[in-house]
């Protein structure tokens, strides 16, 4: 078992809440329009016993299920006055992102695996810090969940990700080097997706 110890910081961003919940994913309502973070970012939701999820799926659309968006830019400079000479759309669009859970903490430490339960509804939900995202990092054994056949985007999801932690590491390449031999482990006799997937976290 695992005993890492839990990171939390005061400086991570509150990106928006949970609107829908299970033990092996969880979607986010932005408070902000297109202010979801990266594909393969790690996020963190709960104020108490946290869940970690990793971005597999953003979108922005209609708060009107029954109203698509319409062209509203023809007579515009740029994209920008689009917005600017139509406020009310911030108040129409709204964006939304989908993260596959890959580990807890319950207090005494990590757990790079699946939760007894899922989040709450409306529960908050954070932008992982630097610190988080290393300490969560060290271990690599949540990646069999990225591998699941229910992720979207499997491959960008995890070269994502291990591109966005390889930056957090003080040892950026000999992190990097060790992800691409456990993904040999877990993918093997799958050489053309495994070097697919190498290419797009080399430095």
């Amino acid at each position: 078992m695992n005993d890492d110890k839990a990171v939390t910081t005061a400086t991570t961003t509150r990106l928006g809440e949970v609107i829908e919940g299970s033990t092996t994913e969880f979607r986010t309502h932005c408070y902000d329009l297109y202010q979801a973070p990266p594909l393969g970012s790690l996020v963190r939701c709960g104020d108490g016993d946290s869940t970690y999820g990793i971005v597999c799926d953003v979108a922005t659309q209609s708060m009107d299920p029954s109203r698509t968006a319409i062209p509203r830019g023809r007579d515009s400079e740029d994209e920008e006055d689009v917005y600017l000479n139509n406020p009310q759309l911030t108040r129409l669009l709204y964006t939304q992102f989908q993260a596959v859970i890959v580990g807890h903490d319950d207090g005494p430490g990590i757990r790079r695996y699946l939760p007894p339960s899922p989040p709450r509804i409306h529960s908050f939900v954070y932008a992982c810090s630097q610190e988080e995202v290393r300490a969560f990092s060290d271990s690599l054994d949540f990646l069999p969940i990225l591998l699941s056949p229910s992720v979207n985007a499997q491959d960008d999801v995890i070269a994502s990700f291990l591109r966005i932690a390889g930056a957090c590491h003080q040892d950026s390449n000999g992190f990097l080097v060790n992800a691409g031999k456990t993904l040999a482990t877990l993918m093997a006799g799958q050489l053309p997706r495994l070097n697919n997937v190498l290419r797009r976290i080399s430095p």
